[in-house]
């Protein structure tokens, strides 16, 4: 009874299905008729134009999006848990060519217009210091936090103020937005956002990320990035038809509350145990070693977060036994 994460969940059935129709003779790399027609789909999913251009993974997504935002001499502004910070093994100052991160606070791995400033403020603007070119949200946050649109509109109004792009990293964009009830163009471009990484692989994807540019000028260069990076593959039509089949009939956003509805289910267990507000498909509890190994005993798999925490996530297929019976055993600890 696996909890450890979403990236292990099972592909879904529609995934298959268009993997399958699309596995026929068509014009390689992103010259066929899936990947054309990934913009149209994400302007009528946004409700504005934009260009999206899909990669393999979630870092992929990440750093084209920054590189296509600062250059090697400049920095971008995130939270210190930020995943490009702490888990992309340094995949950031790869693509940028050596730009730095410049590390803010802020409770739940959320950032506020205060603590960015707190970090701009001690930043020279003359040649002796690097400058912030860019901010990095993540939507939800590192612990399941769902920035609200007025959050992120907040955030962007600081940055165009401070002449910043802002990229949100969305890997579990498809949840927050599944939490807020909102529209997807309210939790991220309506607030300013410059490019999102949309992702798809903890949502039933196989193996396909999205970046979506709400600026055309960042795209520009973004597709010779992406070949230089070594992400242009030669039959990109199966990345197309996965992302195509999630957002057809919304089912990335069914997926979505199914995880997120788990999620909430475990946090009904232990109420009193929670580390964060369960916004999303990640569960933060305090455990003690001890209640760890317990758990491990009964067959439930999971993450050590800290000295005495755990982290729990569901998926879009998390088993209702599974759920049910990792609840039981919470609230019996």
């Amino acid at each position: 009874m696996q909890f450890l994460s979403d990236n292990a969940a099972a592909v879904h059935p529609a995934v298959w299905r268009a993997l399958q129709d699309a596995d026929a003779p068509d014009a390689p790399y992103d010259g066929d008729r899936w990947s054309a027609r990934l913009d149209a789909a994400f302007a009528d999913l946004f409700g504005q134009p934009c260009t999206a251009l899909w990669v393999a993974t979630g870092t992929a997504a990440n750093c084209l999006a920054l590189a296509a935002m600062v250059p090697p001499h400049g920095a971008v502004v995130c939270h210190r848990e930020a995943h490009i910070e702490t888990d992309e093994g340094g995949a950031p100052g790869f693509y940028l060519h050596g730009a730095k991160l410049l590390l803010a606070e802020g409770d739940g791995a959320l950032l506020t217009p205060a603590s960015v400033e707190a970090v701009l403020a001690g930043i020279r603007p003359d040649v002796h210091q690097v400058q912030p070119q860019a901010l990095s949200i993540t939507q939800a946050s590192e612990y399941g936090r769902a920035y609200r649109p007025a959050e992120v509109a907040a955030l962007g109004a600081l940055a165009r103020g401070r002449g910043l792009r802002l990229h949100m990293d969305g890997a579990r964009f498809a949840n927050a937005v599944a939490h807020l009830g909102c529209s997807p163009a309210a939790a991220s471009c309506a607030g300013g956002v410059d490019a999102l990484s949309f992702g798809f692989v903890k949502n039933g994807g196989m193996g396909a990320e999205a970046v979506v540019f709400f600026d055309p000028a960042l795209a520009a260069a973004s597709h010779q990035r992406r070949k230089r990076a070594g992400h242009l593959q030669s039959k990109g039509r199966f990345l197309a038809a996965q992302i195509l089949a999630l957002l057809e009939r919304d089912l990335w956003l069914d997926n979505a509350r199914a995880a997120n509805a788990a999620a909430a289910e475990l946090a009904a267990a232990c109420p009193d145990r929670l580390l964060h507000p369960v916004e999303a498909n990640e569960v933060f509890v305090r455990c003690t070693a001890a209640e760890r190994a317990a758990l491990r005993a009964q067959g439930f798999g999971f993450y050590d977060w800290g000295e005495d925490a755990a982290r729990l996530v569901t998926a879009w297929n998390s088993p209702a036994a599974a759920v049910g019976a990792l609840s039981r055993a919470l609230a019996a600890l």
